[in-house]
């Protein structure tokens, strides 16, 4: 396996992750990264191996906010290796109000293996994490999406083969898949370009605690208003959503604030030649990207999309099996 040897990882069998639940990729080590980053290559490219690591293992999906391939993704995940998922739609009684997360939480760990939890505050992962005996996965928050970053990263590194000198230009608003960008980039030592409008730039408590990692790693990020600066000699561009989950009513202003920021075809010629571009999906065609990127031979936004269900396996069966 590519991956297995580029980490120097001899084996894979009986691996853990140092930490008992995925909140944040900022309590990852590096090790860990480099783990979930080489079984997901093992599972990928033979998921046969895999088709009993769960046998008998029950995934409990809490969600306040819709999703396609979170919960697709975990489910199809679960099911392939054995195990099963329930559903447990929180989208009228969010999670906490009906009864607290201590509650949930203690009553779960006494039925299930594992927990994903997709919702608009951070701390109630966090909370669930704190009270409950099992595996907590943060499935997305208002703050923090790192399964989906991990994927990303993964997607690089199958792209790419490595980090090394590669710029990665995250173009939009500094939101949640932003943040954990930020955090697998000060991890992974990655180059790291991030544009947005003023005021809308990545929370400075992420940035800071990036810089941190980024000191040991290598990593340099950049946070800049000007998108062309930020894609200029880019290997990657990335995008997002400029209005994200629960903030619909500001769509209209935010359309405005990020007119300059769409990545059209104008801002991929000041990236390399051969530039992929990325897009945790869904997309907004016409706003955050033009139809003539994200459908073009340099989106590999279906590759990204693909490799959440097999990143996603490697962590349920890294805390899990």
């Amino acid at each position: 396996m590519l991956m297995q040897a580029l980490f120097g990882i001899d084996s894979l069998a009986d691996r853990k992750l140092s930490v008992q639940d995925l909140v944040s990729i900022d309590q990852l080590a590096l090790a860990d990264l480099q783990l979930i980053f080489a079984l997901a290559e093992a599972i990928k490219k033979s998921p046969a191996n895999y088709a009993g690591a769960l046998k008998g293992k029950v995934l409990a999906l809490i969600f306040e906010k819709p999703s396609l391939r979170t919960r697709v993704t975990f489910d199809v995940g679960m099911t392939s290796m054995g195990g099963s998922a329930v559903f447990l739609d929180h989208s009228e009684a969010k999670l906490g109000e009906r009864e607290s997360i201590r509650d949930v939480a203690r009553n779960l760990e006494r039925w299930v293996h594992g927990i994903v939890a997709r919702t608009y505050k951070n701390k109630s992962v966090v909370e669930l994490a704190e009270h409950a005996s099992i595996p907590i996965i943060n499935g997305l928050t208002d703050l923090l999406h790192p399964c989906q970053a991990l994927t990303d990263y993964f997607t690089i590194l199958e792209k790419f083969g490595s980090f090394q000198g590669l710029k990665f230009a995250y173009i939009g608003d500094g939101n949640n898949t932003c943040h954990s960008l930020i955090d697998g980039a000060a991890k992974l030592g990655v180059e790291l370009w991030i544009a947005s409008p003023k005021g809308f730039e990545p929370k400075e408590r992420i940035v800071s605690e990036a810089a941190k990692f980024a000191k040991e790693s290598g990593a340099q990020i950049r946070i800049v208003n000007d998108p062309v600066e930020a894609a200029r000699d880019a290997s990657i561009v990335y995008t997002d959503v400029w209005a994200s989950m629960g903030q619909e009513a500001e769509t209209e202003d935010r359309a405005a604030v990020f007119a300059d920021y769409q990545v059209d075809s104008e801002l991929m010629s000041h990236a390399r030649q051969h530039a992929v571009f990325m897009h945790c999906l869904p997309a907004h065609r016409g706003y955050e990207v033009a139809p003539s990127v994200i459908d073009s031979s340099q989106s590999i936004v279906y590759d990204e999309a693909e490799n959440r269900l097999h990143v996603q396996k490697a962590i349920l069966y890294l805390l899990m099996k």
